[in-house]
């Protein structure tokens, strides 16, 4: 082995990069279960530790070759070429400066690499796909037609229970309570209350005295509307105890009642997309309402809580 292979190694030396790339990566995945910002986070770590990996690696290929003496320098096999007119065509020599520039190392890492990369990727993929993608697909957005204005008196609750699947039937009943808050700058303001409380997911009750005689029943989605005169509403099963805005007033639930949005099409009110509540501030018309993603049962919002824990509880 001549001194020039023992002055430079065929390894790269050691590197942090890319245990700072792999926690990018960590983070990316954990963000796409805990919050968009850690993901964002992620990236932007995976991007700067990936990019000064592969600088690290390819110094080799962009830094010209250290001069070394005649004397240390490896000396190239050089058998001949054959006279043109003998034999097949002469192989071209490469020289020295090629050889230096292109060492064995570097392509044998930038080969690894992107083996690693195309296997990584092959892995990875569908194991994303099957863990990620449920939560963006085959998510049904609430589109129920409640039926004419005139059926919600203003200032009053209505308990409107509907068929979220007319073709699955009865199994599929949610339930609201909707009060129409009146005219807010000239356009109609709904409350739009889930009846699932957010503790562990049983059905709230009304506090109050329920006009069963006013039964109404409309549209294709089996609508049954039914005034109730309501002072608050409650779980039966843990206690949890919630105000006519939804918010946390005694028991164990996380936050406020989750609503849905509304929409209001040929004077008829329809329901649109459910979201969660962290608090809501004011009432009626004027309520200023913290509104998130829709979340599961028993999971914060807002707060230290939703960073302490931000994984969904089991159901």
């Amino acid at each position: 082995m001549s001194s020039h292979d023992t002055e430079k190694p065929h390894l790269p030396p050691p590197s942090l990069w890319p245990i700072g790339f792999a926690i990018g990566i960590a983070c990316i995945l954990a963000g796409l279960v805990v919050s968009w910002i850690v993901a964002a986070v992620g990236a932007v770590i995976a991007f700067v530790f990936g990019f000064l990996w592969i600088r690290d690696i390819t110094a080799g290929v962009r830094q010209p070759a250290a001069d070394v003496d005649p004397e240390v320098r490896r000396p190239l096999r050089d058998t001949g070429a054959p006279p043109a007119a003998q034999g097949e065509a002469a192989m071209p020599v490469m020289s020295d400066a090629e050889i230096e520039a292109y060492p064995r190392s570097t392509f044998l890492s930038l080969a690894t690499l992107g083996l690693g990369g195309v296997i990584g990727g092959i892995i990875t993929v569908p194991v994303l796909g099957f863990a990620v993608l449920p939560s963006f697909t085959n998510q049904r957005k609430p589109n129920v037609d409640l039926g004419p204005l005139e059926n919600f008196p203003e200032g009053q609750f209505i308990i409107a229970t509907y068929l979220e699947d007319p073709k699955v039937g009865e199994v599929s009943r949610r339930t609201m309570f909707v009060r129409n808050n009146g005219l807010l700058e000239d356009k109609p303001s709904f409350t739009m209350l889930f009846s699932r409380c957010v503790h562990l997911g049983c059905p709230v009750q009304p506090n109050g005295i329920i006009d069963s005689e006013k039964m109404k029943r409309v549209g294709e989605h089996n609508v049954e509307l039914t005034p109730v005169l309501v002072s608050n509403f409650g779980c039966p099963c843990h206690g949890g105890q919630y105000n006519t805005e939804g918010n946390r007033t005694a028991g164990p639930p996380v936050r406020a009642l989750d609503r849905a949005e509304f929409s209001v099409r040929d004077g008829n009110l329809y329901l649109g997309e459910f979201y969660s509540v962290g608090k809501v501030e004011g009432a009626g018309a004027r309520a200023r309402i913290q509104k998130y993603g829709h979340a599961v049962p028993g999971v914060h919002v807002d707060g230290i809580e939703a960073w302490l824990y931000p994984i969904e509880v089991p159901g």
